[in-house]
């Protein structure tokens, strides 16, 4: 496992280099001058524009610009915007709000999903499946900009059950709508996906052993079906993390929440490369990260996986 371990550590480093690269250059190849707007109504003069690319790095070339940014960043040193502010505090005040949105969504996905796919699964063909698949397909077909209008319109206006919009605090209590809405659609695939694992492993040999020697029901199900059942649904889960954290756009302009959704929003409109790429670069972390995690879950769900 440690072996295992420190490979799969040591592959994070070009793909981290490859990805985030590919990002820094995509962002700068957006058309248009960052610096343009930046004196009013007024064209910039050309000597402001020239000390802003020197000052930024920009007049260098982009491996240059690349391998000093990813420099500062392993350091610490997120840098600023082009107007002066910390990309470090901006990032700071916004990414803990998204992670709470995120593990809402996540937890939604986990209790709905998973148990709505483990009754349908074990019953098989009936009204209870039949009522899960419409409801799932229902949700999928539906984009979230309008789930979460017809849930802040009736919940928020019409019965005031909650607010229509998200406080600052973005308290868990209040995020309960919005994660509702960020992970409707994964939470339709986690079902589906649980409730075809299930169905696939309750007539499988390990289930048939376990039934044969007399174990209890709630023992076939827990330990045997569901770990072997959990597989597929946990690598969607892991990869969907990074989903949730970085596709939170629609769902945090709906609610009024200051996440990390609206910070990308607004700064690819106002062309702040640096803070975009620092962002998408955590994001890209995230996703390793969860990816490892992952790996790992596998070898303790499914005794037959090993790493050697």
């Amino acid at each position: 496992m440690g072996r295992y371990l420190l490979r799969r550590l040591l592959q994070f480093v070009p793909v981290f280099v490859g990805t985030t690269f590919l990002v820094y250059v995509l962002v700068w190849a957006i058309p248009g001058d960052p610096f343009a707007g930046m004196c009013g109504e007024r064209e910039c003069p050309a000597a402001f524009i020239a000390g802003m690319n020197e000052k930024f790095g920009l007049d260098q070339s982009v491996f240059v610009q690349y391998f000093g940014y990813l420099g500062r960043l392993v350091t610490g040193d997120f840098g600023e915007t082009f107007n002066g502010l910390s990309i470090g505090d901006q990032i700071g005040d916004a990414y803990p709000v998204t992670v709470r949105l995120a593990l809402v969504a996540v937890a939604i996905q986990i209790v709905i999903g998973g148990i709505a796919g483990v009754l349908t699964g074990l019953k098989g063909r009936g009204f209870l499946d039949n009522l899960v698949l419409v409801a799932t397909l229902f949700l999928i077909s539906l984009p979230v900009f309008v789930t979460g209008s017809i849930l802040q319109i009736v919940l928020g206006v019409e019965w005031g059950i909650i607010d229509p919009t998200v406080s600052s605090d973005a308290t868990f209590g209040e995020l309960i709508v919005p994660g509702f809405v960020l992970g409707s659609v994964s939470m339709a695939y986690v079902t589906r996906l649980t409730r075809t694992s299930v169905t696939e492993n309750r007539h499988a040999d390990f289930v048939r052993t376990a039934v044969a020697k007399g174990q209890p029901q709630r023992r076939v199900v827990g330990v045997h079906l569901l770990r072997n059942s959990a597989i597929p649904v946990i690598t969607f889960l892991g990869t969907d993390i990074g989903n949730l954290m970085g596709g939170a756009v629609v769902t945090e302009g709906v609610f009024n929440i200051n996440g990390i959704g609206g910070l990308i929003f607004r700064n690819v409109a106002e062309k702040e490369g640096f803070l975009v790429t620092t962002v998408v670069t955590l994001l890209v972390l995230v996703y390793l990260t969860m990816s490892l995690i992952v790996d790992l879950l596998y070898a303790v769900l499914d005794p037959r996986i090993r790493y050697d």
